[in-house]
């Protein structure tokens, strides 16, 4: 999706990642509110787990139909693929032959396909950006969720107090992707990107001590303001990286920051461990 949306308009990235957020809002309220219909019945969470994850699949299936069926027939979607097309792109000619609109290169598209700039070339040219969205995503998940379901320090909500938690960030997380919409608070530098993205790592020492000194006030400011940071920087690096390229080229860049971005979740997935260290077993 962010591939084919990078070719777009900078406008439907936006809109398509705040459309991500509000999946996560829709899952924490729906796990709150499963956890508190099936909270004090027998077998409660077994039953609260299968009502949810059913619940999760068919929405899960029926955007994967609408992406396979309806999404490739939108008249918009239509144009820029045939736009990107003409430019020389591959994948976007195959994807306009499968929903029976047939293009062909001459000219111009043949001199557009010979000028467009290879993968490697793309990837040097914005290193920077590959990076911020690896080090968001890599501080984020070392975080969020399992430090913020296992290390919360001293509260009163009891085993609400996770769930709390995360739906803050998921919920921040949200009204962060919308803030770039704001031309004023909209960060298109790329060398303030990055150091913004460098500044979030004192959230590392900030949950930390917040954990064993603070109070869960201070716990969920934090986890409001991490994804709040989250969202907003995501929005803010993926909607600036394409500018100024071909369709081709936005298309191959947009993929390739999500990899990077993907590796950035596995990264901090791996890296949750290490707030284990100095604990009593």
């Amino acid at each position: 999706m962010v591939g084919d949306l990078s070719y777009m308009l900078p406008e439907f990235i936006q809109s398509f990642l705040a459309g991500a957020a509000a999946s996560g809002a829709l899952t924490s309220a729906l796990r709150l509110i499963t956890k508190a219909a099936f909270e004090n019945s027998k077998d409660g969470l077994r039953k609260g787990a299968i009502l949810f994850f059913t619940i999760s699949t068919f929405f899960e299936l029926l955007c994967v139909l609408l992406y396979a069926f309806v999404f490739p027939k939108l008249p918009i979607v239509k144009y820029y693929r045939s736009k990107a097309a003409s430019e020389g792109s591959k994948t976007v000619t195959g994807d306009l032959a499968a929903g029976g609109i047939q293009t062909s290169l001459t000219g111009d598209g043949e001199d557009a396909q010979q000028e467009r700039k290879g993968s490697k070339q793309l990837l040097l040219e914005n290193i920077d950006y590959a990076v911020d969205l690896f080090l968001i995503y890599t501080l984020t998940l070392s975080i969020f969720p399992g430090f913020l379901s296992e290390d919360t320090g001293s509260h009163s909500l009891g085993t609400w107090y996770a769930l709390v938690l995360i739906a803050m960030y998921n919920v921040f997380d949200l009204i962060g992707r919308y803030v770039p919409l704001v031309k004023l608070l909209n960060l298109e530098s790329r060398k303030l990107i990055t150091v913004a993205i460098l500044c979030r790592f004192l959230l590392i020492p900030a949950f930390y001590f917040t954990a064993k000194y603070g109070s869960q006030g201070w716990m969920i400011f934090l986890t409001s303001f991490l994804g709040l940071s989250n969202g907003y920087l995501t929005v803010c690096v993926l909607t600036s990286a394409p500018k100024g390229y071909k369709g081709p080229e936005q298309n191959a860049l947009g993929n390739m920051l999500v990899l990077f971005l993907l590796g950035g979740i596995f990264a901090g997935v791996t890296l949750d461990w290490l707030w284990l260290i100095g604990k009593g077993w």
